[in-house]
Protein backbone atom coordinates (compact mmCIF):
# COMPACT_ATOMS: atom_id res chain seq x y z
CA UNK A 1 0.00 0.00 0.00
CA UNK A 2 1.20 3.53 -0.76
CA UNK A 3 0.85 4.52 2.92
CA UNK A 4 3.74 2.15 3.64
CA UNK A 5 6.20 3.96 1.35
CA UNK A 6 9.06 5.44 3.37
CA UNK A 7 11.55 8.18 2.61
CA UNK A 8 14.39 5.65 3.04
CA UNK A 9 12.91 3.48 0.31
CA UNK A 10 12.76 6.48 -2.01
CA UNK A 11 16.34 7.38 -1.14
CA UNK A 12 17.40 3.81 -2.00
CA UNK A 13 15.55 4.03 -5.33
CA UNK A 14 17.23 7.32 -6.28
CA UNK A 15 20.66 6.11 -5.10
CA UNK A 16 20.46 2.97 -7.25
CA UNK A 17 19.57 5.14 -10.26
CA UNK A 18 22.37 7.61 -9.58
CA UNK A 19 25.05 4.96 -8.85
CA UNK A 20 23.93 2.53 -11.54
CA UNK A 21 23.90 -0.52 -9.24
CA UNK A 22 22.58 -1.86 -5.96
CA UNK A 23 26.12 -2.21 -4.61
CA UNK A 24 26.92 1.40 -5.50
CA UNK A 25 23.76 2.57 -3.76
CA UNK A 26 24.74 0.57 -0.67
CA UNK A 27 28.13 2.30 -0.56
CA UNK A 28 26.56 5.71 -1.13
CA UNK A 29 24.00 5.30 1.66
CA UNK A 30 26.37 3.29 3.91
CA UNK A 31 23.92 0.43 4.16
CA UNK A 32 24.08 -3.28 3.42
CA UNK A 33 23.32 -4.26 -0.15
CA UNK A 34 20.61 -6.59 1.16
CA UNK A 35 18.95 -3.59 2.82
CA UNK A 36 18.93 -1.75 -0.52
CA UNK A 37 17.42 -4.77 -2.27
CA UNK A 38 14.78 -5.09 0.44
CA UNK A 39 13.90 -1.38 0.14
CA UNK A 40 13.47 -1.63 -3.65
CA UNK A 41 11.35 -4.79 -3.37
CA UNK A 42 9.15 -3.12 -0.75
CA UNK A 43 8.78 -0.04 -2.95
CA UNK A 44 7.83 -2.12 -5.99
CA UNK A 45 5.31 -4.00 -3.89
CA UNK A 46 3.76 -0.76 -2.63
CA UNK A 47 3.59 0.73 -6.14
CA UNK A 48 2.63 -2.61 -7.72
CA UNK A 49 5.12 -2.00 -10.56
CA UNK A 50 8.67 -3.11 -11.42
CA UNK A 51 11.14 -0.25 -11.13
CA UNK A 52 14.21 -2.07 -12.54
CA UNK A 53 14.73 -4.67 -15.25
CA UNK A 54 15.71 -8.00 -13.74
CA UNK A 55 17.67 -9.47 -16.66
CA UNK A 56 20.50 -6.91 -16.89
CA UNK A 57 23.77 -6.60 -14.98
CA UNK A 58 23.34 -2.86 -14.45
CA UNK A 59 20.35 -1.34 -12.66
CA UNK A 60 18.27 -0.47 -15.71
CA UNK A 61 15.03 1.39 -15.12
CA UNK A 62 11.76 0.13 -16.53
CA UNK A 63 9.34 2.57 -18.17
CA UNK A 64 7.49 2.80 -14.84
CA UNK A 65 10.76 3.47 -13.00
CA UNK A 66 11.70 6.29 -15.40
CA UNK A 67 8.27 7.84 -14.91
CA UNK A 68 8.40 7.66 -11.11
CA UNK A 69 12.00 8.80 -10.64
CA UNK A 70 11.29 12.56 -10.88
CA UNK A 71 8.51 12.15 -8.31
CA UNK A 72 10.87 10.36 -5.95
CA UNK A 73 13.45 13.12 -6.33
CA UNK A 74 10.76 15.72 -5.68
CA UNK A 75 9.59 14.04 -2.48
CA UNK A 76 13.17 13.81 -1.20
CA UNK A 77 13.84 17.47 -2.06
CA UNK A 78 10.69 18.59 -0.24
CA UNK A 79 11.66 16.47 2.76
CA UNK A 80 15.08 18.12 2.89
CA UNK A 81 13.44 21.52 2.61
CA UNK A 82 11.10 20.62 5.47
CA UNK A 83 14.05 19.52 7.60
CA UNK A 84 15.85 22.81 6.98
CA UNK A 85 12.73 24.80 7.87
CA UNK A 86 12.31 22.73 11.04
CA UNK A 87 15.90 23.54 12.04
CA UNK A 88 15.31 27.24 11.40
CA UNK A 89 12.08 27.17 13.41
CA UNK A 90 13.78 25.38 16.28
CA UNK A 91 16.54 27.99 16.31
CA UNK A 92 14.52 31.16 15.75
CA UNK A 93 10.84 30.28 16.11
CA UNK A 94 8.13 31.10 13.56
CA UNK A 95 7.90 34.84 12.76
CA UNK A 96 4.27 35.92 12.45
CA UNK A 97 2.92 38.83 10.42
CA UNK A 98 -0.81 39.47 10.35
CA UNK A 99 -1.65 42.63 8.45
CA UNK A 100 -4.71 44.18 6.82
CA UNK A 101 -3.94 46.45 3.85
CA UNK A 102 -6.32 49.01 2.39
CA UNK A 103 -7.17 48.30 -1.22
CA UNK A 104 -5.95 51.79 -2.21
CA UNK A 105 -2.37 50.96 -1.20
CA UNK A 106 0.02 50.53 -4.19
CA UNK A 107 -0.30 46.84 -5.03
CA UNK A 108 3.03 46.40 -6.85
CA UNK A 109 4.89 47.89 -3.89
CA UNK A 110 3.01 45.66 -1.45
CA UNK A 111 3.96 42.56 -3.44
CA UNK A 112 7.64 43.53 -3.50
CA UNK A 113 7.63 44.18 0.25
CA UNK A 114 6.05 40.80 1.01
CA UNK A 115 8.51 39.06 -1.33
CA UNK A 116 11.43 40.71 0.46
CA UNK A 117 10.11 39.74 3.90
CA UNK A 118 9.69 36.13 2.76
CA UNK A 119 13.31 36.15 1.55
CA UNK A 120 14.63 37.75 4.75
CA UNK A 121 12.60 35.51 7.09
CA UNK A 122 12.37 32.09 5.44
CA UNK A 123 9.97 30.64 8.06
CA UNK A 124 7.63 33.64 8.25
CA UNK A 125 3.89 32.96 8.43
CA UNK A 126 2.01 35.83 6.75
CA UNK A 127 -1.70 36.48 7.22
CA UNK A 128 -2.74 39.13 4.67
CA UNK A 129 -6.19 40.71 4.42
CA UNK A 130 -7.23 43.29 1.80
CA UNK A 131 -9.76 45.74 3.24
CA UNK A 132 -11.47 49.08 2.65
CA UNK A 133 -11.91 52.10 4.88
CA UNK A 134 -12.41 51.07 8.53
CA UNK A 135 -12.15 47.37 7.74
CA UNK A 136 -8.45 47.13 8.62
CA UNK A 137 -8.72 48.69 12.06
CA UNK A 138 -11.78 46.57 12.75
CA UNK A 139 -9.61 43.46 12.22
CA UNK A 140 -6.96 44.90 14.56
CA UNK A 141 -9.54 45.50 17.29
CA UNK A 142 -10.93 41.98 16.81
CA UNK A 143 -7.43 40.53 17.14
CA UNK A 144 -7.49 39.00 13.65
CA UNK A 145 -4.61 41.22 12.53
CA UNK A 146 -1.85 42.90 14.52
CA UNK A 147 -1.33 45.71 11.99
CA UNK A 148 -3.40 47.57 9.43
CA UNK A 149 -2.48 49.90 6.59
CA UNK A 150 -5.21 52.53 6.68
CA UNK A 151 -5.93 55.95 5.17
CA UNK A 152 -5.53 58.91 7.48
CA UNK A 153 -8.86 60.47 6.44
CA UNK A 154 -10.78 57.38 7.52
CA UNK A 155 -12.15 57.89 11.01
CA UNK A 156 -10.58 55.74 13.71
CA UNK A 157 -12.92 53.13 15.13
CA UNK A 158 -11.56 53.44 18.65
CA UNK A 159 -8.99 56.23 19.16
CA UNK A 160 -8.43 55.13 22.74
CA UNK A 161 -7.41 51.63 21.67
CA UNK A 162 -5.73 52.31 18.30
CA UNK A 163 -2.67 54.38 17.48
CA UNK A 164 -1.40 55.35 14.05
CA UNK A 165 1.94 56.31 12.54
CA UNK A 166 2.68 57.78 9.11
CA UNK A 167 3.68 55.36 6.37
CA UNK A 168 3.69 57.00 2.92
CA UNK A 169 1.62 59.05 0.46
CA UNK A 170 0.03 58.32 -2.92
CA UNK A 171 -1.21 60.90 -5.42
CA UNK A 172 -4.87 60.93 -6.44
CA UNK A 173 -6.14 61.88 -9.90
CA UNK A 174 -9.65 62.58 -11.17
CA UNK A 175 -10.53 60.49 -14.23
CA UNK A 176 -13.26 59.36 -16.58
CA UNK A 177 -13.48 57.43 -19.84
CA UNK A 178 -12.76 59.38 -23.05
CA UNK A 179 -16.41 58.96 -24.12
CA UNK A 180 -17.77 60.51 -20.91
CA UNK A 181 -19.20 64.06 -21.30
CA UNK A 182 -16.64 65.51 -18.87
CA UNK A 183 -13.81 64.36 -21.13
CA UNK A 184 -14.99 66.77 -23.85
CA UNK A 185 -14.47 69.82 -21.63
CA UNK A 186 -11.18 71.59 -22.32
CA UNK A 187 -9.31 73.03 -19.38
CA UNK A 188 -10.10 72.95 -15.66
CA UNK A 189 -13.61 71.88 -14.68
CA UNK A 190 -15.60 73.52 -11.91
CA UNK A 191 -16.89 71.60 -8.93
CA UNK A 192 -20.42 72.52 -9.98
CA UNK A 193 -19.93 70.87 -13.39
CA UNK A 194 -18.59 67.71 -11.74
CA UNK A 195 -21.70 67.72 -9.56
CA UNK A 196 -23.96 67.33 -12.61
CA UNK A 197 -22.59 63.85 -13.31
CA UNK A 198 -22.59 60.59 -11.35
CA UNK A 199 -19.54 60.16 -9.14
CA UNK A 200 -18.18 56.77 -8.13
CA UNK A 201 -17.29 56.58 -4.44
CA UNK A 202 -15.59 53.70 -2.61
CA UNK A 203 -17.15 53.14 0.79
CA UNK A 204 -16.91 50.66 3.65
CA UNK A 205 -19.07 47.54 3.30
CA UNK A 206 -19.72 47.39 7.03
CA UNK A 207 -23.31 48.52 7.77
CA UNK A 208 -22.33 50.47 10.91
CA UNK A 209 -19.16 52.05 9.49
CA UNK A 210 -18.69 55.80 9.32
CA UNK A 211 -18.82 56.97 5.71
CA UNK A 212 -15.78 58.94 4.57
CA UNK A 213 -16.67 61.70 2.14
CA UNK A 214 -13.30 63.08 1.03
CA UNK A 215 -13.39 64.46 -2.51
CA UNK A 216 -17.15 63.98 -2.98
CA UNK A 217 -18.51 66.71 -5.24
CA UNK A 218 -21.71 65.27 -6.66
CA UNK A 219 -25.12 64.69 -5.13
CA UNK A 220 -25.47 61.81 -7.59
CA UNK A 221 -23.27 59.01 -6.32
CA UNK A 222 -22.78 55.33 -6.89
CA UNK A 223 -21.15 53.55 -3.96
CA UNK A 224 -18.95 50.51 -4.37
CA UNK A 225 -16.85 48.68 -1.77
CA UNK A 226 -14.25 47.37 -4.20
CA UNK A 227 -11.62 49.50 -5.91
CA UNK A 228 -11.36 47.06 -8.82
CA UNK A 229 -15.10 47.44 -9.48
CA UNK A 230 -14.69 51.21 -9.42
CA UNK A 231 -11.85 50.93 -11.93
CA UNK A 232 -14.00 48.84 -14.30
CA UNK A 233 -17.03 51.14 -14.02
CA UNK A 234 -14.89 54.19 -14.75
CA UNK A 235 -13.51 52.55 -17.89
CA UNK A 236 -17.09 51.70 -18.83
CA UNK A 237 -17.86 55.46 -19.11
CA UNK A 238 -20.69 55.31 -16.59
CA UNK A 239 -19.25 57.75 -14.03
CA UNK A 240 -16.29 59.86 -13.01
CA UNK A 241 -14.19 59.47 -9.90
CA UNK A 242 -10.89 59.84 -8.07
CA UNK A 243 -8.31 57.07 -8.34
CA UNK A 244 -4.74 56.51 -7.10
CA UNK A 245 -2.41 57.49 -9.91
CA UNK A 246 -0.42 54.26 -9.58
CA UNK A 247 -3.56 52.27 -10.42
CA UNK A 248 -4.56 54.19 -13.55
CA UNK A 249 -1.13 55.15 -14.93
CA UNK A 250 -1.38 52.52 -17.68
CA UNK A 251 -4.96 53.55 -18.56
CA UNK A 252 -3.88 57.19 -18.88
CA UNK A 253 -0.98 56.18 -21.12
CA UNK A 254 -3.23 54.05 -23.34
CA UNK A 255 -6.11 56.53 -23.38
CA UNK A 256 -8.67 54.18 -21.85
CA UNK A 257 -9.05 56.81 -19.11
CA UNK A 258 -8.36 60.55 -19.25
CA UNK A 259 -7.28 62.81 -16.41
CA UNK A 260 -9.62 65.68 -15.61
CA UNK A 261 -8.33 69.01 -14.34
CA UNK A 262 -10.16 70.50 -11.36
CA UNK A 263 -10.72 74.27 -11.09
CA UNK A 264 -10.19 75.82 -7.65
CA UNK A 265 -10.49 72.41 -6.05
CA UNK A 266 -7.45 70.68 -4.62
CA UNK A 267 -7.28 66.94 -3.89
CA UNK A 268 -4.79 66.02 -1.16
CA UNK A 269 -2.64 62.93 -1.66
CA UNK A 270 -3.76 59.78 0.08
CA UNK A 271 -1.78 59.48 3.29
CA UNK A 272 -1.35 55.91 4.48
CA UNK A 273 -0.86 55.08 8.13
CA UNK A 274 0.07 51.96 10.09
CA UNK A 275 -2.52 51.21 12.76
CA UNK A 276 -1.95 48.97 15.76
CA UNK A 277 -3.26 48.60 19.28
CA UNK A 278 -1.83 51.13 21.73
CA UNK A 279 1.33 49.82 23.34
CA UNK A 280 1.80 47.01 20.80
CA UNK A 281 5.49 46.20 20.20
CA UNK A 282 6.55 45.23 16.68
CA UNK A 283 8.49 42.04 16.17
CA UNK A 284 11.68 42.14 14.09
CA UNK A 285 9.76 40.80 11.09
CA UNK A 286 6.93 43.33 11.48
CA UNK A 287 9.44 46.16 11.87
CA UNK A 288 11.09 45.13 8.62
CA UNK A 289 7.77 44.98 6.75
CA UNK A 290 6.65 48.41 8.00
CA UNK A 291 10.03 49.85 7.02
CA UNK A 292 9.67 48.42 3.50
CA UNK A 293 6.07 49.57 3.10
CA UNK A 294 7.02 53.12 4.02
CA UNK A 295 9.90 53.33 1.52
CA UNK A 296 8.48 53.25 -1.98
CA UNK A 297 11.20 53.14 -4.65
CA UNK A 298 11.53 56.14 -6.94
CA UNK A 299 10.24 54.10 -9.90
CA UNK A 300 6.88 53.68 -8.14
CA UNK A 301 6.43 57.27 -6.95
CA UNK A 302 4.31 59.80 -8.79
CA UNK A 303 6.52 62.41 -10.31
CA UNK A 304 4.20 65.44 -10.49
CA UNK A 305 1.56 67.03 -8.30
CA UNK A 306 -2.11 66.58 -9.00
CA UNK A 307 -4.03 69.31 -10.83
CA UNK A 308 -5.85 71.83 -8.71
Amino acid sequence: MLDNVTINQLRAFVAVCDQGSFSGAARELKRAQSAISHAINALESAFDVLLFERNTRRATLTAAGRSLLPDARGVIARTEEMKMRAVAIAEAGVPQVSIAVDTYFPRAHLIECLRTVQADFSTVAINLRMTTMQGGERLVLEGTCALAVTITDVLELSPGAIERQHLCDAQMVTVCAPSHPLAAIAGPISREEFGRHIQLVVTDNQPDAEKTQQGVASERQWWVNDLGAKHDLLRGSLCWGHMPRHMVEEDLAKGTLVELQRRAWHMRPLTFMISQRRGYSFSECETRLVELLGNRPASQREGRPGPA
